[in-house]
């Protein structure tokens, strides 16, 4: 099969065996995946990560041993845990200390003709969700991960930091539980994505008004947590959604003397996530920039790098 590599900081289009999966997996050639800011951010080296990139996929089941499967249109939870540990014997075997993660950690992953995940993984999508849309399943359920974290009243006020596809689906995620919410970006198109939803955008460098209870930092950059503290009102709460190479310095003494909660925020409900597209109460299609066949994999890659580009796929 052929597939997209990361090798020693470069991408690499190879020919390579079509993977065996093992008893607890599912064979699955891939209809569509997405190229995500973490997938740059280890280009850039985060995680030393070497192998075939990609998380988020849409797929159809070729090999399974349940039957139910076969044939099957699917995404699949990208984190494989011990099946063992005290994390995922209490259902949370994205905190597995030994896990592998599709196309981030220790699994190959979805930028490819084929992949293998655990069957356990996996969910069965229904028509109404196109193949653009289920791309998108893995990234609006860690957005919708939010609101198993933390209670949104109705009353409180909400800034979302950054205009990226994690940005542009947070702000619509959290629209559904309060009227006061706001976005800040960088470009006047994406944001514009968010105004048929009600949300009030701005531009960074213009004044925004009143701190905020409740502040998600989706920036993607080592400055978006100080950007997040000078916004968010006394015994507030940050939400951080950054995943990037490098380090993060900021004045912790803020933190202590205004109270503030910091909360990481990573994989969420994918389950919740379909029956969100299936309803189409969120905005995707309007995100996608570029469909690129895997031969032109490195071209869409330099295409998603762009500050202006919202969504890549490659369709292999």
């Amino acid at each position: 099969m052929k597939a997209l590599c990361l090798e020693r900081g470069q991408i690499k289009i190879r020919t390579l065996p079509q993977p065996s999966p093992l008893r607890n997996e599912a064979l699955i050639k891939v209809l569509k995946a997405g190229i995500c800011n973490t997938d740059l951010e280890l280009i850039k080296g985060y995680l030393g990560f070497e192998g075939i990139l990609g998380h988020e996929f849409v797929g159809q089941v070729v090999e399974a041993a349940n039957s139910k499967l076969a044939g099957k249109r699917v995404v699949g939870e990208i984190n494989l845990g011990c099946g063992k540990c005290v994390y995922c014997r209490g259902g949370m075997k994205e905190h597995c200390a030994s896990r592998q993660v599709l196309g981030i950690l220790n699994k190959n992953g979805a930028l490819a003709e084929y992949l293998t995940l655990p069957m356990d993984n996996l969910h069965i999508l229904p028509s109404s969700i196109s193949d653009v849309e289920a791309v998108f399943i893995e990234p609006l359920a860690a957005s919708l991960e939010i609101l198993e974290q933390i209670r949104i009243k109705r009353q409180d006020s909400v800034l979302v930091l950054g205009d990226g596809k994690m940005g542009l689906l947070i702000a619509q995620v959290l629209r559904s539980r309060t009227a006061e919410v706001s976005c800040v970006g960088k470009h006047k198109r994406k944001l514009e994505i968010l105004k048929e939803k009600a949300v009030k955008t701005h531009l960074f460098g213009t004044r925004i008004g009143d701190k905020f209870d409740i502040v998600v930092e989706a920036t993607g950059n080592e400055k978006g947590l100080e950007e997040a503290l000078s916004l968010v009102k006394p015994r507030g709460t940050i939400i951080l959604k950054s995943t990037f190479r490098g380090e993060e310095k900021v004045d912790v003494s803020k933190v202590v003397v205004d109270e503030i909660h910091l909360v990481g925020s990573r994989c969420g409900p994918f389950s919740r996530a379909i029956e969100v597209l299936s309803r189409k109460q969120i905005e995707v299609e309007k995100m996608v920039d570029g469909d690129f066949p895997l031969d032109r994999a490195k071209e869409a890659f330099a295409f998603a790098q762009k500050p202006e580009t919202i969504k890549v796929l490659i369709t292999p």
